[in-house]
This record gives structure tokens, sequence and C-alpha cells, in this order.
């Protein structure tokens, strides 16, 4: 099956690698054009795991260029409404249309219980993973609500929006927010013909997750673990044999969801996760 997503309009965050990079390759494989926004730099409080760099975020145009899609890239943090809102606004204006909302953005970090997280660690988790969504699609709904054809809004979530772990209460307090946020737009927007969802990914080999911080967090008894060491582990939690999924597992749902193969699905959290919700 090809074109799933044929002559649609996709504005995608957190695209220059990991998981959005994925999102935009996968969706321009099946025709459509990519809007795709990231911050291309560190940002405070998750300064253990290495931020994108303009260069990843060229990467991943000319990924979707290669496939014969267009695409419109701006360097834009999530946290800046206005920036997002120009961001989309001009990529709209060069593409045409916009079809559909992937709301990717988002950092990881960890280590402390909740008692000890800082208050500014705390801020920023929420003002990227929970009100990042939510100003991504309020910049961009409008096109969607004007132009009246329907369309489909994504947002990336986690097993941590459904369950908790230890030592990341920040983090699990977003992402379950996504949830809700999700669920509250559904219900808004579902007279409108559109469809709001979120995916939930467990451990996913990107540089989120593949990385030294989250090693030390999974195995803090060694002092240098790598990828056999705290794989085990990270099998542990779940159903399937394995200990994490690639991006193009997430990228997969995602095109579903966008898709006309999903036209009734709306208000539904679709973990990806090899059964770890199970656990």
């Amino acid at each position: 099956m090809t074109g799933r997503v044929e002559g649609k309009v996709a504005f995608i965050t957190g695209a220059a690698r990991g998981q959005g990079r994925s999102h935009a390759v996968r969706l321009a494989q099946e025709g459509a054009d990519i809007i795709a926004v990231d911050v291309c730099k560190n940002v405070s409080g998750s300064d253990a795991i290495p931020g994108s760099t303009p260069e990843d975020l060229a990467e991943t145009a000319d990924l979707v260029k290669n496939l014969g899609r267009r695409i419109v890239t701006t360097e834009v943090d999530v946290r800046d409404f206005d920036a997002l809102r120009a961001a989309v606004d001009s990529g709209v204006e060069q593409l045409g249309r916009l079809d559909i909302i992937v709301a990717n953005a988002g950092i990881g970090n960890g280590g402390a219980t909740l008692d000890k997280t800082s208050e500014q660690d705390w801020q920023t988790m929420i003002d990227i993973n929970l009100a990042g969504p939510w100003k991504t699609v309020k910049a961009s709904v409008g096109h969607l609500l004007s132009a009246g054809n329907g369309g489909s809004i994504i947002l990336t979530s986690s097993v941590g929006g459904l369950k908790a772990y230890p030592n990341t209460g920040h983090y699990i307090a977003a992402k379950h927010g996504v949830v809700g946020l999700m669920r509250a737009f559904a219900v808004e927007l579902g007279q409108h013909s559109i469809r709001v969802n979120s995916v939930h990914p467990t451990n996913v080999n990107t540089p989120m997750f593949m990385n030294e911080a989250t090693m030390k967090l999974f195995r803090p008894d060694l002092e240098n673990p790598g990828p056999e060491d705290f794989k085990p582990v990270a099998q542990f939690m779940h159903v399937l044999p394995v200990g994490w999924v690639e991006p193009v597992d997430i990228s997969n749902a995602v095109l579903f969801l966008a898709s006309d193969e999903s036209r009734y699905v709306t208000g539904l959290p679709m973990t990806v996760d090899a059964g770890s919700t199970l656990k």
C-alpha cells in the first residue's frame, strides 16, 4: 500500500532527529509534504542528553527531498508560541494547506525523586512536554478549521503517560497530562471532523534513550554501562522479548493515525510498547 497520505501536509515538531525525523520520512514516503521544526540546541533541564543541531534538521530536510517531497524547516522552541505560529503560517503559505499535526517535540531527564526535583527542572519539563503540545496545536489548528476538511492531530506521550516509574516524576506528570490534553482536544474538535489521538512509545532507539545518562539510570550499579549492560533491564519492562523498539515502529502508528484508515479513531491512547503497560 502506498500513498496513504498523498497530497497532504504534515506539521511535525522535534523533527531534526529521532522519532520526529522518522515521522517526517515515513509520512513523506506515503505522499505528504512536511513542515518541520526543531529547537536545534540543548535546552535547560536536559543538558545530560545532547540536543539536536541545525545540521540534524538539514539532514531531515534532505531525506524528505530525496523522496521527491517538499519540506519547510524552521528552528523553533515549542515554548515560544509566536514563533511556532509564524513557522506553521509560513509553511502553509508555501505548501498550500495543512492536514496533519504531529506534536512530537519533547525532552527526557530524570534521576531525582519528586521531592528532590528542582523547580527549574519541573518547570522546564512541563513547559516543553505538556505546554509544548498545547501550543503546537493552538498555533496550527486554525488552518484545519478554516479549510473545513477535517484532519488528524497526533500527540506524542509515552508509556510514562499511562503508568508511573520512579525518579522521573516530572516526566510522568507531563506525559499523563498529554493524555488529558488529547482527550479534551478530541472532544472539542470532533464536531469539525478533526481527530485527536496520542501515541505511547516504550523505550525507543534514539539519542533521547541511547545515552550515558539513561544507561546510568537503568544500571546505577555500573560506573560506565553500555547498551548490552542495560538491555536485560530494559527488556524486563516488556512482555515481548526486546529492550527497545525502533523509531519507525512509532512512525507506522503515526502514519495509521494520520491516514484515512483511522477515519473514525479519535481519543485513543495508542501504545507501541512491546507490552510494557501489561506489567
